[in-house]
């Protein structure tokens, strides 16, 4: 900071007013890239420079990460006693509390936590007491519906009294759940443990009865901040107004949040915390901070023009000051393969012409699931990436699980394989039987496959071993005929691994059936993908399938390198910029997710998801989305999202697709309609209605006919090589990128047109 000036000088007027008013209520709306970090941490140092006590300042973060950077800036202004700031997130922080206030509420100060680990644990052993169904009574459907009783502040005690709670239990036929709770939460304080979301609760239930101990917190935080304010559950929300409101209280929170960006419902978050606050706070005062600091005019736009879509919201109209900068671009692609592709082609030219390093750039998806089509192009172009908020693909571990019974298929000595899948799903070969089998089986010199033959087990034991390598040896068979898909969608369904995952109904759960299916999909997309290869081979196989994927796998990612290109999902990127942005499967029932289409209020959210995408970059934004992609194993053909028709022409540099009805799409036997802008180079080439699609003899196929693909739409045959049995097309597609196309004819599905 330069002589003379002081940390207020470094503030815009809004900004200054926000840090400057201590006494009262206060709301600031805070728009993406509009400075509210420093909003809330120039503002807890300006109460320190004007006497205030840094004990008496208690400030609320999501992130211990947030927290930490917060104490840094404060020390920056006012030196050390920006350390006695009670600074850190909810949990923490009541962490903090109950440690010195547990024995009010039957606790000693000594309590454990427990992680999501031990509470899982806790409810597993549980369903076994009580001899439930462990698929029925899954342990992290389970845990998920005892936090979401916590968060709504619904205790065991009048769980069996609220009438929508039990009509949700009847509905999903699990009617012993209020008894699983009631276990739990007794085991739990027999254990003197808490779970995280105790944390909350117990200190709830400590300020509500215990109006001592309420009165003592009320005076020591005389100034109460909240950063992410809209992120906030009903159960956070309650703790802050039993600290706050009082007789003849000053009522100083400050609350900083963005209503535009409150995307975490799924935790809890409700975003009525935010929209309501100034019903419960009378007096409050309101700042809105719309300056972006962050991105162009064509992106500050766009925003703009997504939100207002959304009825329930605090009006507010971000702008900046920036040049106008690069217009969004669209990209259609006729499959999430090309999708892959021309993502990859996108980023290669930013890098050329915009000298765009890797860390610049970021690839955002609605589920991680959708990271394996990308992370595939990125390897094949050597692009150093790395996966947040998850694993790469092919290393999460339900992704690894298939894959190792299929590599089993094809090699029954793979010992690796089979010491992962032989027990999953559980079939009650333990640890302790799996390593008397390797110690036989290395004592004898034999393969661990053979051992399992050789060995005295108990008989139930050796049943299941039978059994299980029947369905090996019957899928090895299988193998030297069917292609990939057939074989892995059998293997995934006879084993057990398909409906041990999708029984999970838990966040985490469907984000693992989820990846499962994506590598499903991925098979199916390599078995139906009748394009030529550089190898000119056509192997649809199993074992083809599993070189080309080790092809991929044991490429070497450069670890140690800090210049990487991000993929993660929309929910992990908030908070974060990049130059460069690519948000991709912009597709209806994927971006808006399916799960959200019963309720407006879920596709508010779901705009609010898209919001905070396109809010995340800098100079350059770009939107992708496949008019076909393969779910659950069959062709689906997809409309674009809503959300792209919401952004206006002038600020796209390129066609804004439009949704057709039903009955459009009956009648016109297409899958994509455009509305020109100014610019009309965008694709013209039109997709086929599967319903009145009808494959043709690939016999009759003949050089000069016109043909209908399913994918590519309409071409004209223009040669035809290679021998009998492996005859290779080359075909001319109207309006598509690489219109010259080469196709292998056995795998072929094509309708004659002329």
């Amino acid at each position: 900071m330069s002589e003379g000036k002081t940390y207020l000088d470094e503030l815009n007027d809004v900004q200054r007013q926000a840090v400057t008013h201590t006494e009262g209520p206060v709301l600031v709306i805070a728009g993406p890239g509009s400075g509210k970090t420093r909003v809330l941490t120039y503002r807890i140092a300006h109460l320190i420079e004007t006497g205030v006590a840094p004990w008496n300042i208690l400030t609320l973060t999501f992130t211990n990460k947030s927290a930490r950077e917060m104490k840094e800036r404060i020390t920056n202004v006012v030196g050390e006693s920006g350390n006695k700031v009670w600074a850190g997130t909810f949990h923490s922080i009541f962490a903090r509390i109950l440690r010195y206030e547990a024995d009010k509420i039957g606790y000693t100060s000594n309590f454990t936590i427990y992680d999501t680990d031990d509470s899982r644990s806790v409810i597993k052993g549980i369903i076994k007491e009580m001899n439930l169904d462990p698929q029925q009574y899954n342990v992290n459907g389970v845990g998920a519906r005892i936090s979401k009783c916590k968060s709504s502040l619904i205790p065991p005690s009048s769980y069996e009294t609220n009438e929508n709670m039990m009509a949700a239990d009847r509905k999903s036929n699990r009617l012993h759940f209020h008894a699983i709770y009631k276990k739990y939460t007794a085991k739990c304080k027999k254990a003197d443990a808490m779970d995280f979301d105790d944390l909350l609760y117990q200190l709830y239930r400590l300020l509500v009865s215990e109006p001592e101990i309420k009165k003592k917190y009320q005076e020591r935080f005389k100034y109460l901040m909240v950063d992410e304010f809209q992120d906030t559950n009903q159960l956070q929300y309650g703790i802050l107004k039993e600290l706050v409101t009082y007789d003849k209280s000053p009522n100083n929170i400050c609350v900083v949040g963005d209503d535009a960006q409150s995307i975490y419902a799924f935790r809890g978050a409700t975003i009525q915390n935010i929209l309501n606050f100034e019903k419960d706070f009378k007096n409050l005062t309101t700042y809105k901070l719309e300056q972006n600091y962050r991105s162009t005019h064509h992106i500050v736009q766009a925003a703009n023009d997504v939100i207002t879509f959304n009825k329930k919201q605090i009006k507010k109209k971000i702008w900046t000051d920036k040049v106008e900068g690069t217009k969004i671009r669209v990209i259609r692609a006729l499959s999430d393969t090309e999708e892959g592709k021309r993502i990859a082609d996108t980023i290669l030219e930013h890098k050329n012409r915009h000298h765009l390093s890797n860390k610049e750039i970021a690839i955002l998806y609605r589920t991680n699931a959708q990271s394996r089509i990308f992370e595939e192009y990125l390897r094949r172009y050597n692009l150093n990436y790395k996966v947040f908020g998850g694993l790469s693909f092919y290393k999460r571990r339900e992704v690894k699980d298939l894959l190792s019974y299929l590599r089993l298929v094809i090699n029954p000595k793979d010992e690796e394989a089979l010491k992962r899948v032989i027990n999953y799903p559980k079939r009650g070969i333990g640890n302790t039987t799996l390593q008397k089998v390797v110690d036989f089986a290395n004592a004898a010199g034999e393969t661990l496959w053979n051992a399992f033959d050789k060995i005295k087990l108990p008989t139930r034991t050796k049943n299941t071993i039978i059994g299980f390598q029947q369905m090996i040896t019957i899928a090895a068979k299988k193998a030297q005929t069917d292609d990939a898909y057939t074989i892995a969608s059998e293997i995934a369904k006879k084993s057990g691994v398909y409906d041990s995952l999708k029984s999970d109904t838990s966040p985490e759960g469907l984000g693992r059936f989820e990846n499962l299916n994506s590598l499903l999909n991925g098979i199916k997309d390599f078995v139906e993908n009748d394009e030529v290869g550089a190898d000119n081979s056509g192997d649809k196989s199993l074992s083809s399938y599993l070189q080309n994927i080790a092809l991929l796998t044991d490429f070497d990612q450069a670890e140690a390198s800090t210049d990487y290109i991000t993929l993660m999902s929309v929910h992990s990127a908030k908070g974060l910029e990049f130059r460069s942005i690519f948000v991709v499967g912009l597709e209806e029932q994927l971006f808006p997710s399916f799960m959200s289409m019963e309720s407006q209020d879920d596709i508010a959210e779901e705009r609010r998801l898209f919001y905070v995408a396109i809010t995340r970059a800098e100079e350059f934004l770009t939107l992708s989305y496949a008019n076909t992609r393969y779910k659950f194993g069959k062709m689906a053909y997809n409309q674009p999202s809503r959300f792209l028709e919401e952004i206006s022409n002038e600020n796209i540099d390129s066609d804004i697709p439009v949704r057709q009805n039903t009955k459009e799409k009956m009648r016109s036997g297409v899958m994509g309609n455009f509305k020109k802008s100014r610019r009309t180079a965008g694709v013209a080439g039109l997709m086929v209605d599967p319903a009145t699609f009808k494959a043709s003899p690939v016999e009759d196929i003949q050089v000069g006919m016109k043909i209908m693909h399913m994918k590519f739409g309409e071409g004209k045959v223009l040669s035809i090589d290679g021998t009998p049995r492996n005859r290779v097309a080359t075909i001319f597609f109207k309006g598509v990128e690489n219109p010259q196309r080469k196709i292998m004819l056995k795998f072929a599905k094509l309708q004659i047109v002329t």
